[in-house]
């Protein structure tokens, strides 16, 4: 009985320290302001980000919210400690507002992280 008991905590400790494996994506910052630019004007900014979990990160989908943001995930995955960027171009042609959504994808312990763009494009 004895042994049963035993092998059961060994189990459950194994499954508890397995389910504190997990990826962490923390960004540098989750809002880009673009402030106000020129129309035509240099339209990519990257938005910083670690890997603060314990094994590695894989960012499997990165989509926006408008046709008019065109944003462009990592190709490989980004070990723990390990620092990566996601680049985003907007469309400066565009004049007026800028409020649009990213929304990252990946196996991060919250796998579907929203960041966001802000701005004006000046005629």
């Amino acid at each position: 009985m004895k042994k049963l008991i035993a092998i059961a905590l060994f189990v459950f400790a194994g499954y508890a320290v397995q389910a504190q494996e997990t990826a962490k994506i923390e960004f540098k910052s989750e809002v880009i302001d673009y402030g106000e630019i020129e129309k035509g004007s240099d339209g990519v900014r990257v938005f910083e980000f670690k890997n603060t979990g314990n094994v590695a990160l894989v960012i499997t989908d990165v989509t926006s919210s408008c046709g008019c943001t065109i944003p462009e995930k990592p190709k490989d995955p980004i070990a723990p400690g390990e620092t990566g960027e996601i680049k985003v171009k907007y469309d400066t042609k565009r004049v007026g507002p800028i409020r649009k959504t990213i929304t990252v994808y990946s196996n991060a312990d919250i796998p579907a992280k929203s960041i966001k763009i802000k701005g004006k494009v000046l005629e």
